[in-house]
């Protein structure tokens, strides 16, 4: 079922053309193992049966990493109506609503698709926001699942540990294999770690430039659903103004989920640390939604 959410084609050719990159590298990465280990194959199908099992399961997962949990509209009304009225004017599946009991404020959306998807924020967003900010970041949130990044997104991060895995799977296979004392085998690691270290920063980089875009693919398509701008910005500024007081212990507990995030949990805006970081940084959001802004002709 296709929604109202706006259509971005670039987002789409960047989604294919990371995960075919990507398909390349790892398939490369798996038979120049199988070509110096001669043999994988046990670690391979692991590996497989692990990203399946993610992809699969990947909204309980993080349900489960951030302390959340599914909420009833009478446990939350004005959430679970702010999500239905989404949803009708966006003509998508509702998907299933959770709070996460972090002070921390923010938000994201999981699932291998519309109809398993599951939208999440914290106490920490719904305490700070208005009902037009929240309803901003919501649509930001869906949008995602409208998209379909959030799936390339949790596929494409689960492929990170993959070279992880081969790798140590390759060094004790050959560390206890009986040739230590080969010098062969000491060549051969070194081979593998380097073989590994590339495709660990093909991977980061190709990841990373993907999060950025659709990061401002979904700030537009959620402003122009709801037709109020401001209101995303507002909560932009807002959200990411509170961040900076939670206490660092508590946002480097959240960071790994920094991908799925409506804004990073540790954010560095220097120029150098932009480049690798999960999101664009706050002044180019809000230029973005500045320009969309003039363009509907609204005030910014």
């Amino acid at each position: 079922m296709r929604s109202r959410f706006a259509p971005d084609r670039q987002l789409t050719v960047r989604m294919v053309t990371v995960i075919f990159l990507l398909g390349l590298v790892y398939v490369a990465f798996v038979a120049a193992l199988v070509a110096l280990l001669k043999s994988v194959a046990l670690v391979v199908v692991i590996v497989a049966a692990a990203l399946v099992a993610q992809y699969w399961f990947s909204d309980r997962i993080a349900l489960f990493a951030m302390h959340a949990h599914e909420v009833t509209a009478e446990e939350q009304p004005a959430l679970h109506g702010t999500v239905d009225r989404l949803c009708a004017l966006s003509d998508m599946p509702k998907p299933r609503v959770a709070v996460s009991e972090l002070d921390l404020p923010n938000a994201f959306a999981t699932g291998r698709n519309a109809d398993h998807a599951v939208l999440c924020v914290t106490t920490g967003l719904l305490r700070r926001l208005e009902p037009g900010e929240l309803e901003g970041v919501l649509a930001h949130e869906l949008s995602h699942v409208a998209h379909k990044d959030v799936a390339v997104i949790t596929i494409a991060s689960f492929l990170g540990v993959l070279a992880g895995l081969l790798v140590r799977f390759a060094f004790y296979s050959e560390l206890f294999g009986g040739r230590r004392n080969d010098q062969n085998t000491a060549a051969l690691l070194a081979v593998i770690l380097a073989v590994s270290a590339l495709v660990y920063i093909l991977s980061f980089l190709l990841l990373r430039a993907l999060s950025r875009y659709r990061e401002l693919a979904a700030d537009r398509s959620a402003a122009l659903l709801t037709g109020r701008p401001s209101e995303l910005a507002s909560a932009l500024v807002k959200v990411s103004g509170s961040i900076a007081r939670i206490p660092t212990e508590d946002l480097r507990t959240a960071q790994s989920f920094n991908a799925f995030f409506f804004t990073p949990a540790l954010n560095d805006e220097s120029t150098l640390a932009t480049l690798f970081s999960t999101h664009p940084s706050l002044q180019r959001r809000l230029d973005a939604l500045g320009k969309l802004s003039t363009e509907l002709g609204l005030p910014s």
